[in-house]
């Protein structure tokens, strides 16, 4: 991809310190549970790219709302950091492109955008939802509305996943920010008040809607992405890279067969590609809506 240079403003570098402990809910009591029963405690490192309140809404706690401790001081590189400057750089880059091309979209719709912060960290950090942990992978945290990642799930996501790409990474990133639109719209209110009535299957359902509909909105990011000459930032092969990372973090390649479709909470490959695809075809997020 060929991105302009981010401000680095809303990007925050936690990388080589010690992450608290403190402050929030439990998210590792959030995520394990479903880590567990999808993959077994050995496998738990995967690539679990998305919001983690929604695996819990069909019962069971996990996640503090508005008025848990702050993580850190917004915006300020850690002194001690460990994430490489071209690592740091992409990243910012990335997300300064998703508050653009959302901060139009929403403009046209007569609204204003607010931006999300993303948290680089290792290890393990602190977030509005409890600690966060590298296990975790990738996730977004609606409390504080931030985004949390541990850079190595991108060395991950090229060696053990074989999705290899710097569009692969962005859409890594580009499927998080597409968690915090949903917020901004009341997209995940709606969802977890639905799973309140439902059973396990059908909740599970409204939250593969949820992540399919994240998948769509990278997409859609992606469609919209500008170079700094104001072409487009799609390159020849990003198309390719992303429809591996998508392939690569079904549920179905991910647990394979060892788990029934009802059980399944981010949607299987073939959804996956499909909702990348529709999002970079389409460039339009009212095409993004798989609970309907």
């Amino acid at each position: 991809m060929r991105l302009g240079d981010g401000d680095g403003d809303n990007f925050i570098d936690n990388t080589g310190r010690s992450g608290g402990l403190g402050g929030g809910g439990n998210l590792l009591g959030c995520l394990l549970p479903l880590v567990m029963s999808r993959f077994g405690i050995v496998g738990v490192l995967v690539l679990l790219l998305g919001y983690c309140a929604l695996t819990t809404l069909g019962g069971g706690g996990g996640i503090q709302m508005p008025g848990s401790a702050p993580t850190t001081t917004q915006g300020q590189p850690n002194a001690q950091s460990t994430l490489p400057p071209e690592q740091r750089q992409f990243m910012s880059n990335v997300l300064d492109s998703t508050d653009a091309v959302w901060g139009q979209i929403f403009a046209r719709a007569g609204q204003k955008y607010k931006v999300p912060y993303m948290v680089a960290y290792s290890n393990t950090d602190r977030s509005g939802c409890g600690i966060a942990q590298s296990a975790m992978g990738p996730f977004y945290c609606p409390t504080d509305q931030r985004i949390y990642i541990d850079p190595i799930f991108f060395s991950e996501l090229s060696r053990r996943f074989q999705a290899p790409g710097d569009f692969a990474q962005a859409y890594v990133i580009a499927h998080e920010v597409g968690h915090h639109v949903q917020q901004l719209e009341g997209a995940l209110d709606k969802a977890r008040t639905a799973q309140g009535s439902l059973g396990e299957a059908e909740g599970n359902r409204v939250q593969v809607g949820i992540e399919l509909q994240a998948d769509c909105y990278a997409g859609v990011w992606a469609h919209h992405a500008k170079a700094p000459d104001g072409s487009p930032a799609m390159e020849p092969g990003d198309f390719e890279e992303g429809m591996k990372a998508a392939e690569a973090i079904g549920d179905d390649m991910l647990t394979q067969g060892r788990v029934s479709p009802d059980n399944f909470t981010h949607g299987t490959s073939a959804q996956r590609m499909a909702a990348l695809r529709r999002g970079l075809e389409s460039g339009d997020p009212a095409s993004c809506n798989f609970n309907r």
